[in-house]
């Protein structure tokens, strides 16, 4: 009897010192790890996100860029990170379903993180360089058939959104290209734009600068709907590649095991964040598309997460695609 009410009352201290530490978070500045270059999308997006939310919590949020092996290096800290708060995790479709299902990691990514919103989302965007015959997505198609294999497009690290986005269309379409490897965005971009490459699949706001110039060619967005940054270019389903949808999404988690109420108040940060009419205006700017309310809870985003692992973890595998070697 004795043990037993010692036993309790040590789990009552215990609950007590839980709900005092919740209760006094954050206390000290918290570390969000972006797996990816400083400059890149995902960077300039945890920088964004940072700035609001050191005024929603109280302390500062340190970006701390954590790069290599497809962005799994990153995700990797994260997830060995004491799950206390005060280690964030930003990634993308890249870091968090395309890194795993092709690097050799010692994570679960469903498993091992915590979601905690939703961010953003950008379709993907076939586009391609001026001199190309084709005008839309159709005659890219015809045109693409017509030539098999003479062609060339861009792909940007093994296992990421814009390499799969290749893959997938030209299984989708039937068409055949050469692919050439590049290790950024922005030497692809600007390769594309000298003329010495001919297609990309590239993300839908890192394309419109060039597209407002009239530097490059767009000719479909992969998603459902029209994006708003370029409604004039039809979607897959309007070009004649029915169901070919690609979203390059953000989202935020943290270590597996961070408390409830933590996790909570981190969430209750991130919708004051996307509600704040400057910061929607930035990432609006940037050509993003902000989750709506709905999706800004955890279980949005470990629905969304689980969902695109289950479509893309096969499709990914049965293309056999293999880590890069150093």
């Amino acid at each position: 009897m004795t043990r037993l009410l010692v036993a309790a009352a040590c789990a009552a201290a215990s609950l007590q010192i839980g709900s005092a530490t919740a209760q006094d978070y954050p206390s000290r500045p918290l570390a969000m790890i972006v797996p990816f270059s400083a400059g890149g999308p995902t960077d300039t997006l945890g920088r964004i996100f940072s700035e609001h939310m050191r005024t929603s919590l109280g302390q500062p949020v340190i970006v701390e860029n954590v790069t290599g092996a497809g962005a799994t290096i990153g995700v990797t800290r994260a997830t060995q990170a004491a799950p206390d708060g005060y280690t964030l995790s930003i990634g993308n479709w890249t870091s968090h379903v395309g890194g795993g299902a092709i690097h050799p990691v010692q994570y679960d990514v469903l498993k091992d993180l915590e979601p905690v919103s939703l961010l953003t989302f950008a379709p993907l965007m076939i586009v391609g360089k001026t001199a190309l015959p084709a005008n839309d997505g159709k005659e890219l198609i015809a045109w693409l058939k017509a030539n098999p294999d003479k062609a060339s497009a861009a792909t940007i690290g093994v296992g990421s959104a814009a390499h799969v986005c290749t893959i997938y269309f030209q299984s989708k379409t039937g068409t055949r290209f050469q692919t050439v490897p590049y290790r950024g965005g922005a030497p692809a971009m600007q390769d594309l734009v000298a003329g010495q490459i001919d297609l990309m699949c590239a993300e839908a706001s890192q394309t419109l600068p060039y597209l407002r110039s009239g530097k490059m060619k767009a000719f479909a967005v992969m998603s459902q709907t029209r994006w708003p940054g370029a409604p004039e270019v039809l979607t897959t389903d309007e070009v004649g590649a029915p169901g070919m949808y690609i979203s390059f999404w953000h989202g935020l988690w943290v270590p597996k095991g961070t408390p409830r109420d933590v996790v909570a108040k981190l969430n209750a940060a991130i919708v004051d964040t996307l509600a704040d009419p400057a910061v929607r205006k930035r990432l609006t700017d940037l050509g993003l598309v902000i989750a709506t309310r709905d999706q800004q809870t955890p279980e949005a985003l470990a629905a969304h997460h689980k969902a695109e692992i289950e479509k893309w973890w096969p499709i990914i595998k049965g293309a056999n695609i293999k880590p890069e070697s150093n």
